[in-house]
């Protein structure tokens, strides 16, 4: 069923040597020049080293489904490729323009901008030119329920007025920052899932403030994870992506694909911390024999290996449903992949951080910002607690089709 193809493998192969000979070495001088420059959200020249680099190699735009933009691979093909790149999460996704939320948010406009949005907007994104940030999630509300959304997209002739509050606006620090994507509502006494719309706003649009970034777990994130406030911003009617009353459907269209991505990418990065924890386990010695001699170490290696492997086979169960059956024939499989592959890689993490000593939490070492990447993943792109209602709303149903629609 999960048969790699010719030119899957042959992308394999590629990336893995661009790892080998430019990533992993990259990742000492990427963390010189962020020091160096004493700024959290500076963009370090070698990345742009790196991007040029992998697309003279033909490793560009690898997560686009669509041919006219990219290589078109299918989800099970790129699977892989988004695991290999999760070894190194803060370079080679951004390497190879197959970095979040540029993806989703290119996704968006390739399904449902108008050529003007593809024109000023995907272009340059897909060229790696300028870079993007999705505005959905509000401080004042719940919004893993995004019907809760209250930005307020109020029409006003040839306009749309936009007030309301924004924060965790992924990449909106980011020095190449130039368009956001934004939910709010344009109707709010409609149909529960008809009352929001998305539009493309500039972020230089007069009215919109970046306030500040919020730090995860300490950490203040190179593209920056913003609270945003929109005060009587004026966008054209053009701005609006596909028509009013469609932001809930363009958001559920946006996360199917994501979440396969963070997933990989999450599995890429408990490969690497079992690396880590093996080498050290093998390199330090206490009480006259070698750490990986104790059989609690042991345990923590084998147990490590089962849960990535249960970890990426029900992943790419997940991608081979979206690509033969449709994502929403698939939801169940994404839903559960959203909860156990960070689950699983925040425990391989966990051990790869014990095993290490105090060097674990230290910055020597890449697992505490592994770790801190991986438990807001756990949030991200909707909490565990959502994913589970949807998998036991279905498990429900197929027991009893009527539940959930008794008065």
């Amino acid at each position: 069923m999960f048969e790699v193809s010719e030119r899957a493998r042959q992308y394999q192969e590629d990336l893995l040597a661009f790892m080998d000979e430019h990533v992993y070495p990259a990742e000492s001088i990427y963390h010189a020049q962020m020091t160096e420059s004493g700024d959290p959200h500076f963009h370090p020249p070698i990345l742009e080293e790196l991007k040029t680099e992998a697309r003279k190699r033909g490793l560009w735009n690898l997560f686009h489904p669509h041919p006219e933009w990219g290589p078109g691979l299918t989800n099970l093909e790129y699977a892989p490729l988004a695991e290999i790149m999760g070894r190194s999460a803060h370079l080679a996704p951004e390497a190879t323009n197959c970095n979040a939320p540029d993806t989703g948010n290119m996704e968006v406009l390739t399904l449902f901008g108008t050529p003007e949005h593809k024109e000023t907007w995907l272009r340059p994104l897909l060229d790696g030119e300028i870079a993007s940030a999705f505005a959905m999630t509000e401080p004042a509300v719940a919004s893993s329920d995004a019907t809760n959304i209250e930005l307020r997209m109020q029409a006003d002739g040839d306009e749309y007025v936009l007030n309301g509050r924004k924060w965790w606006t992924s990449n909106a620090l980011h020095k190449n920052c130039k368009v956001l994507i934004v939910m709010g509502k344009t109707d709010p006494d409609g149909p529960v899932h008809r009352q929001q719309s998305m539009m493309v706003v500039p972020i230089d649009t007069p009215g919109v403030t970046v306030l500040r970034n919020l730090p995860v777990f300490g950490y203040q994130d190179r593209e920056g994870h913003a609270e945003v406030v929109f005060e009587n911003v004026r966008v054209p009617r053009t701005a609006l992506l596909a028509g009013e009353g469609d932001g809930f459907m363009i958001s559920q269209a946006r996360l199917g694909p994501g979440r396969i991505h963070h997933c990989m990418r999450a599995i890429g990065m408990a490969e690497r911390a079992l690396d880590l924890m093996i080498d050290r386990a093998q390199a330090r010695t206490t009480f006259g024999a070698p750490v990986a001699d104790r059989a609690n170490i042991q345990d923590w290696i084998a147990e490590s290996r089962i849960e990535i492997e249960m970890a990426r086979l029900l992943t790419l169960k997940a991608a081979y449903l979206m690509d033969t059956v449709g994502n929403r024939n698939a939801r169940v499989e994404i839903a559960a992949i959203k909860v156990a592959a960070p689950e699983v890689a925040l425990k391989v993490v966990d051990r790869a951080i014990q095993v290490h000593g105090g060097g674990g939490v230290s910055e020597d070492f890449p697992l505490a910002s592994m770790y801190a990447h991986l438990r807001t993943l756990r949030l991200a792109d909707g909490p565990d607690e959502v994913h589970k209602r949807t998998i036991a709303q279905m498990e429900l149903r197929r027991r009893d089709p009527s539940w959930g629609k008794r008065k």
